[in-house]
């Protein structure tokens, strides 16, 4: 489930790919090469590794042992302003209709207790490429498709590439320091973790980086957890390149998104409550905002009104549509989260210029009420 393999469903091939891919799946119980574009083959009973070749008609392989996979041959190359080549990869759980053996997800955030993963990595000099660990989740349970929110740990990054999207600061996860990207493909949005120099090997809670999103206002609780997948990018070279051991375990017994209120919600039977978290820099800012509905009643559509103070311009949006007038904002839900459901939450971002010191908006309006300030 990358950008690339978006990109190929809207050319109409993704379902002839993915289809191949299921076709070519079988079953490794000894070292497995595979060179058909999208073939496939289950390790452990339990992963699913693939060659996931799309950017080049040139041949790849790789080997699928038992414990991950090494890139055998590799003659394809893509230029480093543009995309890789493919995504060879392992994953657990759902990957456009191809589901690992046994996977209890999709799943609930809310009703993950916890969710842990290991992954080493061998590297080789003289390639442009990154070690990529993904995290992939939906407001559906979905098993084919488009996830709507792409988490990207990078955990080697070699030659001039970058992620999707802008620096929006730094983050301490998982026992290291990460700087954060933030942006869109044009098919889903993207949240990226760039570690500073190569790590090798990481044993890790997949919670503490889905947290992060989640307090970032890209996600909420009730979206589901899809798949977690980790491979290399190559965008140059890369024969040798080898996932030596991987491993994720999602565990379930959570909390209910939304559990019957035992008392009465605060503000009573309506009202609504905004929280407004916000990431600056010279020029620039970030803003996630999350709407709570503190009424008994689900909320079927919204529409969220405020006012930016001076010298602040919304550049781009996502989770909503957000037009500015002057000062005026308007932000209006789309498809997946229009409904509000009482003590639920809905939540957008945008990215946006700034001109002056920062601010942030005191006043919000959700259709027509007065919101108080989480």
């Amino acid at each position: 489930m990358k950008r690339h393999l978006r990109a190929l469903a809207a050319a109409g091939l993704l379902l002839t790919s993915s289809l191949v891919a299921v076709a070519l799946g079988g079953s490794a119980s000894a070292d497995t090469l595979i060179c058909e574009q999208y073939g496939s083959t289950v390790i452990q009973g339990r992963y699913v590794v693939q060659n996931n070749r799309w950017g080049t008609t040139a041949q790849q392989c790789i080997n699928a042992t038992s414990n991950g996979f090494e890139i055998t041959t590799l003659n394809g190359s893509s230029p480093t302003n543009g995309a890789p080549t493919a995504y060879p990869s392992i994953f657990f759980g759902c990957h456009y209709t191809n589901c690992s053996p046994g996977t209890n997800l999709p799943i609930q955030v809310s009703q993950i207790s916890s969710a842990t993963s290991s992954i080493s990595y061998r590297y080789v000099s003289g390639a442009t490429y990154n070690a990529s660990y993904d995290i992939w989740l939906d407001p559906s349970p979905k098993r084919d498709g488009v996830n709507q929110m792409e988490i990207m740990i990078w955990l080697n990054r070699q030659g001039p590439i970058q992620p999707i999207g802008s620096v929006v600061g730094t983050t301490n996860l998982a026992g290291r320091t990460w700087e954060v990207w933030r942006g869109s493909n044009g098919s889903n949005n993207v949240i990226s973790y760039v570690a500073s120099s190569a790590v090798s090997s990481l044993n890790f809670s997949v919670m503490d980086f889905i947290n992060d999103t989640r307090n970032r206002g890209a996600i909420t609780n009730s979206w589901y957890l899809t798949s977690i997948q980790a491979g290399f990018e190559p965008w140059q070279g890369g024969v040798g390149l080898a996932v030596t051991s991987f491993s994720a375990n999602v565990n379930g017994g959570g909390n209910p998104t939304n559990p019957p209120p035992t008392t009465p919600p605060p503000g009573g039977t309506s009202g609504c409550a905004v929280k407004y978290t916000a990431n600056s820099w010279n020029n620039g800012f970030t803003a996630d905002v999350q709407i709570t509905n503190n009424g008994s009643s689900t909320i079927n559509g919204w529409t969220l009104t405020y006012n930016l103070p001076g010298g602040q311009t919304v550049t781009n949006a996502w989770n909503a549509t957000v037009s500015q007038s002057g000062s005026a904002v308007t932000a209006r839900n789309v498809s997946h989260n229009g409904s509000i459901a009482p003590r639920g939450t809905a939540s957008f971002g945008y990215q946006g210029t700034l001109n002056g010191s920062y601010s942030s908006p005191t006043n919000f309006s959700l259709n027509g009420t007065t919101c108080s300030r989480n």
